[in-house]
């Protein structure tokens, strides 16, 4: 191991703890560098600043997320509700995709989620929830046509809320991936239920 990657190592493993401890905000680089055993020019040089260091720790996470949600919308869009028949159970794929999203790193997502107040992350709670309700939205539109009523838009903005926070809840009470698994699945049918129930009026 060269002596850079060694460096870069440490950094982040003493970066982790501190941002995991006071959030990016209120986390001390001198603190950092100190435990690390380096000078704050060696993130400088590495990282470029506070912010990179903190994204080299998250950004993994964010896209893989990201590219989670992505697959999911994508699904989404190819559902054809005039047949659409609700089992339960049939979302659970993708409730076992976002836990494997969520929790390949569950530090960095803890950072991402709770902790990047200050950074260029800190909406991302809020980014989520705007990304599901343009997809509940859509989906609300499709289901309406095929079905005479009309969208409800508040109940789709609310049942979006409801769903990130959810995830949100789960990662910061429950870190085995399994249980969190089992946690999240009747939590799931209660909103696509609610979902089928009152995206529409």
């Amino acid at each position: 191991m060269g002596i850079e990657t060694d460096t870069k190592e440490r950094l982040l493993a003493c970066a982790k703890e501190e941002f995991l401890a006071n959030g990016f905000q209120k986390a001390s680089l001198r603190t950092i560098c100190a435990k690390a055993d380096v000078t704050t020019g060696a993130v400088y040089f590495l990282f470029h600043d506070k912010e990179g260091l903190f994204s080299a720790l998250v950004e993994p996470a964010y896209r893989g997320l990201m590219a989670a949600l992505a697959k999911h919308f994508a699904e989404d869009a190819e559902e054809d509700f005039t047949t659409y028949v609700h089992t339960p159970g049939d979302h659970d794929d993708f409730a076992e995709m976002l836990i494997n999203a969520l929790y390949a790193d569950y530090d960095a997502v803890t950072l991402l989620l709770t902790c990047a107040a200050g950074s260029k992350y800190e909406n991302i709670v809020d980014q989520i929830i705007a990304l599901l309700e343009q997809n509940f939205g859509a989906m609300a539109v499709r289901y309406a046509a095929s079905t005479g009523r009309e969208v409800n838009p508040f109940m789709t903005h609310w049942l979006s809320h409801m769903s990130v926070m959810a995830y949100v809840h789960l990662i910061t009470h429950e870190r085995d991936r399994e249980q969190a698994l089992r946690d999240i699945k009747p939590v799931m049918e209660h909103i696509i239920v609610g979902w089928l129930q009152y995206a529409v009026r």
